[in-house]
């Protein structure tokens, strides 16, 4: 009889292709079996899954965890204990929003001490693509980056600046020669900061209006063609409307290599909603109509869109007091994208298991050179484990979240899909209570 680490009993484990009823051995961090019944010794730990789904780990590619330099508005513990607490396993680090950013070699190795001693949970660093570190890139490409990050408009970071035209165009270059990747926040600087003085931001929908779909739209189509005038790879984060989806997909068909992001919050919250719930929902793009939700569904059914980040954009809560103007622009939530998702979704949209699976850890691995090691639930594969009870009911509180400043727009959204346990390598690292 082989001797097995963990063996997860009777649960319904979501493959690529389906779903099935099996039992699954770990040794030595590692699947190596799966099988509709699997003998096991009495030195094997087991964890009956029975009644529960079994998904692969996710993968959180857009996360801003500000440590170094701002850890008082979210830190690798604790942020990480929030993305153990929603099935994640493994994270991409956004190179803004900590101090200093990630944009030279020194500034990778002190995030990375950091993470590597606080987070419980695998990790990914992003780099920064600023306008002052051109001579940085392949210095951070050695370091391990897994890819760079840009902003075509203002960051609100004052040390994490836009890149203006030439930068992109020039950055791109280099970048496509290391083989790395190049995301971006398509917004238009000149757009949104001269429809800012027009229409200002008093509350939620002056904000929208000041940045309109029209505005993404305009940097995705430049950003589109620096892509393939330099053949770089790019990854399209959070857009807010399937329109912006359709100069993506046309540049596909011609060969640009080009992948699109949204997130939890513009599959599930609309402008009304920041409206009434003010400046903890306060992001950009800002939330749209209940149109563009439904728009953005039909095109995660339509394999159109490849993954789902969380932009987890945490803050102190007093930076979300005040006049919604000068309030923080950035939600937290990557506690909750698999209870979004399962709930708008699976329950609500009749959105397969498969592919919420696929969006939030098949596709990021593949896009990113994770797999198989990681997004998927296969002989061979890291055990990379969710645990899930699809029919577990529950109503969010501030309490349950882990995150540093405990504010979030969900709180007292009910939801059906509830993490019950997350497994990084064989290892429990967060159960349900």
């Amino acid at each position: 009889m082989d001797k097995y680490d963990v063996i997860i009993k009777d649960g319904i484990v979501v493959l690529e292709t389906g779903e099935i009823k099996a039992d699954i051995a770990i040794k030595d961090g590692k699947i190596k079996k799966i099988e509709e019944v699997i003998n096991f010794d009495k030195d094997s730990h087991i964890i009956s899954a029975s009644g529960l789904h079994v998904f692969p780990g996710l993968i959180d590619t857009h996360v801003h965890f500000n440590e170094p330099g701002r850890t008082e508005w979210e830190g690798f513990e604790t942020g990480s204990k929030g993305l153990a607490a929603g099935g994640v396993t493994t994270f991409f680090d956004m190179p803004l929003n900590s101090h200093p950013p990630t944009v030279t070699k020194l500034g990778f190795e002190a995030k990375d001490i950091l993470a590597s001693k606080k987070s419980i949970v695998d990790y990914k660093l992003w780099g920064g693509l600023v306008p002052q570190n051109l001579l940085e890139l392949e210095e951070l490409h050695t370091c391990g980056v897994i890819g760079f990050k840009a902003f075509m408009s203002n960051s609100g970071i004052e040390d994490f600046q836009a890149a203006d035209d030439r930068t992109l165009f020039t950055g791109m270059k280099k970048i496509a020669a290391l083989d790395s990747i190049l995301a971006v926040h398509a917004e238009s600087d000149i757009i949104t900061e001269e429809l800012g003085k027009v229409l200002g931001a008093s509350d939620g929908v002056a904000f929208s209006a000041s940045r309109p779909i029209y505005s993404e739209l305009e940097a995705v189509n430049r950003i589109l063609s620096y892509a393939e005038a330099t053949n770089c790879k790019v990854h399209i984060v959070h857009i807010s409307s399937s329109d912006v989806l359709q100069p993506i997909l046309a540049a596909r068909k011609k060969g640009v290599d080009v992948s699109v992001e949204t997130c939890p919050h513009y599959l599930s919250l609309t402008v009304e909603d920041l409206n009434q719930l003010g400046a903890v929902a306060k992001c950009a793009p800002p939330l749209r109509s209940k149109t563009e939700i439904e728009g953005l569904w039909k095109a995660i059914k339509a394999g159109e869109i490849d993954i789902i980040g969380s932009d987890h954009s945490p803050s102190l809560e007093s930076m979300k007091q005040g006049s919604f103007k000068e309030a923080w622009g950035g939600i937290s939530g990557c506690q909750t994208t698999l209870s979004i998702l399962l709930e708008e979704g699976y329950w609500q949209r009749e959105v397969p298991l498969t592919v919420i699976a696929s969006i939030t850890s098949a596709n990021p691995a593949k896009r990113f050179g994770l797999y198989p090691d990681k997004g998927t639930i296969t002989v061979g594969s890291a055990a990379d484990i969710c645990l899930v009870d699809l029919n577990g009911e529950y109503t969010l509180t501030k309490d349950e979240l882990y995150y540093r400043n405990k504010h979030s727009p969900y709180i007292g959204k009910t939801f059906r899909g509830k993490v019950k346990q997350t497994i990084l390598k064989g290892r429990t690292v967060f159960k349900d209570q």
